[in-house]
């Protein structure tokens, strides 16, 4: 199951909490741009009704007003705004201005009231103040109330807004550079560990000598707790390795020296069949010991071994000729051909040879009639080593069965089923497979392929 690396998953959080952080100070800087536009032109709609206010006068026992044009100068200058206005006497009786302008309730006073409403489909921002009359028939209050239309103010706002917001966004810009720089420069030491790790021989499992943060020492703790106990289970199987092969081998050894001895002095009929038949047991024996012991050292030396130049020219002439000087019911001709240009693998070169032993063997043993060859070259970026004989070869429909340890044999024949198992994990360890080739009346192929390695 795939997850997101912690890196990745790091820079998302980070990257979460500042967009929360950035839409609140978003919805936080267009409140106070809000709050600002409307402190800025309150304050000259307050002016603008003071000196409104400051006109309203007395002739022959009436109150009176003549606005002066300056009042409305400074509103005027907002691009889009309507400014209305109204006064009136004591009475509601209205001196100027829009008679259906609404005006708030209440007690009307000297100190500037502000209030927002509508008028005309239109949202508007209104202040009411009063100025106390003495000299009139009726003493009173005149209110004067100056209203205007929002959208300057809401101009301002969105423009003080939008610089707000620029600047969050190079801030956040600087932020994203500072958190990815930062993300980076504290995973260095995992990226350091992973590449001491992948530097590491196959063989050295000594603890790691990394210094690393605190929060991961827990982590190289853990592989070198695991590395040790690697260590020993690689020990033990070790000197099982060499136990099991001396204890098998050496009884083994003695059984046979036995065996000839009692060869060597005549015998009754009966008694040298019976012979016969331990010989066959006793060389059975053997031959499974040596193909387990073959199968342990193949699973251990294909993990642990560090791969090396192999040439399969010369690996193939040592093993054909180990295999020419074993004894033979029949006379079979070995042959060795070359083919283009050297045949190169990075690789084992123990496991090789042994992969390559058992298909000789097997070939020998239960192919090969009266001709073995052996030919090496290179084709596609692939080593090969195929080895053909004129023997009955193995039935197609058994191809993968031949591939698994302890497969049961068809043919009636000894064995353990453990020859071809070997050749596919060694060929596996070095990323090779096994093949087979196989037409009617022609000779049976079998095909180590291995990735070449350029000379």
């Amino acid at each position: 199951m795939n997850r997101l690396s912690l890196r990745v998953r790091l820079i998302g959080l980070i990257a979460l909490v500042f967009l929360l952080g950035s839409t609140v100070l978003t919805v936080a800087a267009w409140a106070y741009a809000r709050i600002a536009a409307d402190r800025a032109y309150d304050r000259l709609l307050i002016g603008a009704a003071l000196q409104i206010a400051g006109t309203v006068s007395v002739e022959e026992g009436q109150a009176v007003v003549d606005p002066p044009i300056s009042a409305f100068a400074m509103l005027g200058l907002a691009e889009g705004d309507s400014i209305f206005y109204k006064v009136e006497a004591e009475g509601s009786r209205l001196l100027t201005g829009y008679a259906d302008l609404d005006v708030p309730g209440g007690p009307v006073t000297a100190e500037p009231v502000l209030a927002d409403g509508a008028y005309r489909g239109r949202a508007i921002r209104l202040v009411t103040l009063g100025r106390y009359l003495t000299d009139t028939s009726s003493p009173g209050w005149a209110k004067v109330t100056v209203a205007q239309t929002r959208s300057a103010r809401s101009n301002l706002a969105f423009s003080l807004t939008m610089q707000a917001l620029k600047m969050l966004v190079v801030l956040g810009f600087l932020i994203l550079v500072a958190v990815l720089l930062a993300v980076h420069l504290a995973f260095l030491p995992l990226s350091h560990l992973g590449h001491v790790i992948r530097a590491r021989d196959p063989n050295d499992l000594r603890p790691l000598n990394v210094p690393v943060p605190s929060e991961v020492q827990g982590l190289v703790n853990a592989v070198d707790r695991f590395m040790a106990l690697l260590a020993a289970r690689i020990q033990f199987m070790q000197r099982f390795i060499a136990d099991a092969a001396h204890q098998i081998r050496t009884p083994l050894t003695a059984l046979n020296s036995q065996l000839d001895l009692l060869r060597s002095e005549p015998l009754p009929a009966a008694q040298a069949r019976h012979l016969e038949r331990i010989q066959i047991r006793a060389d059975e024996l053997s031959r499974l010991a040596n193909q387990l012991l073959d199968h342990a050292m193949v699973v251990h030396r294909g993990t642990l071994i560090a791969p090396e130049p192999v040439d399969l020219v010369h690996l193939a002439r040592r093993r054909l000729g180990e295999i020419a000087l074993l004894p033979l019911d029949r006379p079979v001709n070995l042959s060795l051909d070359i083919e283009g240009e050297p045949a190169l693998v990075m690789g084992d070169r123990v496991l090789l040879g042994e992969a390559l032993s058992n298909v000789l063997h097997n070939a020998l043993l239960h192919g090969a009639r009266s001709e073995l060859r052996v030919t090496v070259g290179t084709r596609g970026g692939q080593a090969r080593i195929t080895v053909s004989d004129d023997g009955p070869g193995i039935p197609e429909p058994l191809w993968s069965a031949v591939r698994e340890p302890f497969h049961a044999r068809q043919d009636g024949r000894p064995g353990a089923g453990l020859g071809l198992s070997i050749v596919v994990d060694a060929l596996r360890a070095h990323g090779g497979e096994l093949l087979f080739q196989h037409e009617p009346g022609r000779a049976f192929t079998v095909i180590l392929s291995l990735p070449a390695r350029l000379p």
